[in-house]
C-alpha cells in the first residue's frame, strides 16, 4: 500500500510586494542587506548539500539507484515513471513533488508500488524540493523492497536545478512541444544535469522541431549531457532508457 503525505516546514517570511515595486532592480537596498542574504543562501546550500551527500551514501550503500526527474510542467515525467516500473518491475519507489493535489501519486500507486508525495503549497508554494525533504520522505518510504528511487521534482526548469537533492543520477526531460531554444534560456538545468530525455517525439510529425538544433544547444551548455530521444508511449528509445537505468553510472 502506497504512501502520500505532505512533508511540513517552517514558513519562511516571503519579500513583500512593496518592497519589490519600491526598490526596482535592487535600487535603494543596502550593501550589506545584499552582502547578508548572499551569505544566508550561500550557508542554506551548503548545509542542504551536506544532507544531500549523506543521502547519495547511504543509498549507494543499500544498492539503491536513485533518480532526480526534473523538467517542465507537462514534459511527461509521470509517464515516464509508469512506462519505466512496467519494464524494469516494481522495486521502485517515488517521491512525487508538487505545489498542489496528490494526483501523481495515486497514479502511481495503481501499479503497486508506494509513492510519497510532498506538497509545498501549504508551507510557501516552494518551487523545488530540498534533500532534507527527500530524507524524511525516504524515512517513510522504508529501504526494503527497493532497488531504484525515482522523484518527480516539481515543474520547473528554475528552482530544481539550484539545489541537490542527493541523485546518483540527474534526468532532464524536455518535450518537443516546448522548442529547441531552452538549454540556452535555462542553462543551469542543463549544466547540473547528466541525461536529458527528448520526450513526446511520436508528435514530430505534427510539429516543426528540429532535433539537430536541440542537440547543439545542449552541447553548448553542457558538453557532457548525453541525450537520448524517446516516446513513452510509442516505446521509441525506452530500451536505451532502462538500458542505462540497469547500468546505473554514478552509483560507483
Amino acid at each position: 500500500m502506497g504512501l502520500i503525505h505532505d512533508v511540513k516546514r517552517k514558513k519562511l517570511p516571503a519579500r513583500s510586494m512593496r518592497a519589490a515595486l519600491a526598490f526596482p532592480a535592487g535600487i535603494g537596498y543596502k550593501k550589506a542587506m545584499e552582502t547578508k542574504k548572499i551569505v544566508v543562501m550561500q550557508k542554506l546550500l551548503k548545509a542542504n548539500d551536506a544532507v544531500a551527500e549523506g543521502i547519495r551514501r547511504d543509498l549507494r550503500k543499500k544498492n539503491v539507484y536513485y533518480v532526480n526527474l526534473m523538467s517542465s510542467p507537462g514534459s511527461g515525467k509521470t509517464t515516464l515513471v509508469e512506462e519505466t516500473v512496467k519494464r524494469l518491475g516494481r522495486r521502485i519507489k517515488v517521491i512525487e513533488g508538487d505545489i498542489q493535489t496528490t494526483l501523481d501519486a495515486e497514479r502511481l500507486q495503481k501499479l503497486g508500488i508506494q509513492a510519497f508525495q510532498i506538497n509545498t503549497g501549504p508551507f510557501g508554494g516552494d518551487c523545488h524540493l530540498e534533500a532534507s525533504w527527500i530524507q524524511a520522505a525516504i524515512a517513510e518510504l522504508g529501504g526494503d523492497g527497493m532497488d531504484y528511487l525515482f522523484v518527480e521534482n516539481i515543474g520547473n526548469l528554475v528552482c530544481p536545478a539550484e539545489f541537490d537533492v542527493g541523485a546518483h543520477l540527474n534526468v532532464l526531460l524536455l518535450s518537443v512541444t516546448e522548442g529547441e531554444d531552452k538549454p540556452l534560456k535555462y542553462p543551469l538545468a542543463f549544466q547540473v544535469s547528466h541525461l536529458c530525455l527528448v520526450t513526446k517525439t511520436d508528435l514530430l510529425p505534427l510539429k516543426y522541431f528540429s532535433l539537430e538544433a536541440l542537440r547543439a544547444n545542449i552541447k553548448k551548455a553542457n558538453p557532457a549531457c548525453a541525450v537520448i530521444e524517446v516516446s513513452a508511449h510509442g516505446g521509441a528509445g525506452m530500451e536505451s532508457w532502462i538500458a542505462i537505468l540497469k547500468n546505473k553510472p554514478g552509483m560507483k
